[in-house]
């Protein structure tokens, strides 16, 4: 099989951009998937990993097949969130680098819909779409369906999972004479039905990289707490990880406010994530993080999927995931491009049992981590409680004749006696 672009049959002006980024070795699914939509006519469901390079694997043929001569909308990719809407617009143009002719799209939520309108009628020929506003333009009557004809799923578990009554309504306006190109990490009973009743008779099943999670560089691990433990063993955790990065996965917004909170007045460099932040927010945040502003993000599970970022050390699953799906796009986010990983769950005795059930279903093996004692857990947030004094400011209104009072007094002692001392009236306030 063939080890570079060009011989699976991309054009040179596609090539000269791929070397320039860097891309000189297609990936498993690359080398299977270009060839089958550049060459073949019929549908497709791939299924692959997070990372394992999708979006070449459908955009390089994609673009390559558009009609350059016309200013029709002829390929739709639909994504689940706006950050990986965002991350495969931003791919598309990086491909195409090297022409002017190709006019591409990112038709999302929380941008104007006006606009968004407005660029539909100058003329577009690939659309990067989440569903609710794909159906949006669709009802404005900016989108005209029957003219698509090529139509991809991409993430499919995640969306059938958020939008299948919206997944549903798109499929049944799209014209049966398109071709779909359906990519996911897990294939569902919902999936299947996707594929039987909306996709061509026979259609071509790829399968790449989808090696078990047991075989990946992942450590997977679970602590069993108390509710009112699970705060303090999450600092304890997070200290124990220094300055590595990271994920923690909680399953509401509601959760993921409550305890990015949590972090930040414990100065814990951080950032929450979810749906209900405006697209301005959220862009600023993934900025931060994807620059090592901040290491640890919360979020919830849909707006995650948008995350592309190599150097994870380690996902947290604050809340227990509702399905082996889940666990595995969460876990997937670390341990990757050859790095290790790992996925610590902390969950409460009822929920042990799901445990052995992911173990069956995954083929992976969960270790069972003993909970710090009380003891490391009151000095971990003794170590907190110090990280906080450090990272805050100073209040510049204390009246002058107290500061003189107070420096006078702690002048009597050394630096080290006034550590100890501080010290040890938090300890025994944490007694109180």
């Amino acid at each position: 099989m063939s080890n570079n672009f060009r011989d699976l049959g991309i054009q040179t002006s596609l090539q000269s951009a791929l070397d320039n980024m860097g891309f000189t070795q297609p990936t498993s699914i690359q080398k299977q998937v270009v060839p089958y939509i550049l060459n073949e006519t019929e549908d497709l469901v791939a299924l692959a990993q997070t990372g394992t390079g999708k979006t070449a694997a459908f955009g390089l043929p994609l673009l390559q097949l558009t009609d350059l001569s016309t200013d029709t909308l002829q390929t739709v990719i639909l994504a689940p969130t706006r950050e990986l809407g965002q991350q495969i617009f931003e791919q598309l143009n990086a491909f195409t680098a090297r022409s002017n002719s190709y006019e591409i799209a990112l038709l999302t939520g929380g941008s104007s819909l006006k606009d968004q309108i407005e660029s539909l009628k100058s003329g577009i020929q690939i659309a990067v779409a989440t569903p609710g506003r794909f159906i949006d333009l669709i009802e404005q009557q900016a989108i005209h369906p029957e003219e698509i004809q090529n139509f991809v799923l991409d993430e499919a578990d995640e969306m059938i999972q958020a939008f299948e009554p919206a997944l549903l309504k798109i499929f049944s306006a799209l014209p049966q004479s398109r071709r779909t190109f359906m990519f996911s990490a897990t294939m569902s009973g919902e999936l299947k039905n996707i594929v039987h009743n909306y996709m061509s008779k026979n259609p071509m099943y790829i399968t790449a990289e989808m090696e078990s999670l047991g075989k990946k560089d992942i450590s997977h691990q679970y602590v069993v707490v108390a509710p009112i433990e699970k705060l303090d063993v999450l600092l304890y955790f997070l200290n124990t990880q220094g300055s590595g990065r990271g994920i923690i996965f909680c399953r509401t917004k509601a959760a993921v406010n409550k305890l990015a909170k949590n972090l930040a007045k414990r100065k814990i460099s951080s950032g929450a994530l979810h749906g209900s932040l405006t697209q301005g927010i959220r862009d600023r945040i993934m900025n931060q993080f994807r620059a090592g502003h901040i290491n640890i993000l919360v979020a919830t599970d849909l707006v995650a999927r948008g995350i592309d970022v190599k150097e994870l050390s380690f996902i947290v699953n604050y809340h227990l995931p509702d399905s082996a799906t889940t666990y595995v796009h969460r876990s997937g986010r670390t341990g990757r491009a050859g790095e290790k990983g790992l996925s610590m769950t902390i969950l409460q005795q009822e929920e042990v049992s799901k445990i052995s059930e992911f173990e069956t279903e995954l083929g992976i093996k969960f270790e069972a981590v003993q909970k710090a004692d009380e003891q490391d857990l009151r000095s971990s947030n003794a170590v907190v409680w110090a990280n906080k004094i450090h990272k805050s400011k100073l209040v510049k209104d204390i009246p002058a004749t107290t500061e003189k009072a107070v420096k006078e007094i702690f002048n009597r002692l050394s630096k080290e006696e006034i550590i100890d001392k501080i010290l040890s009236d938090y300890w025994r306030q944490q007694d109180k």
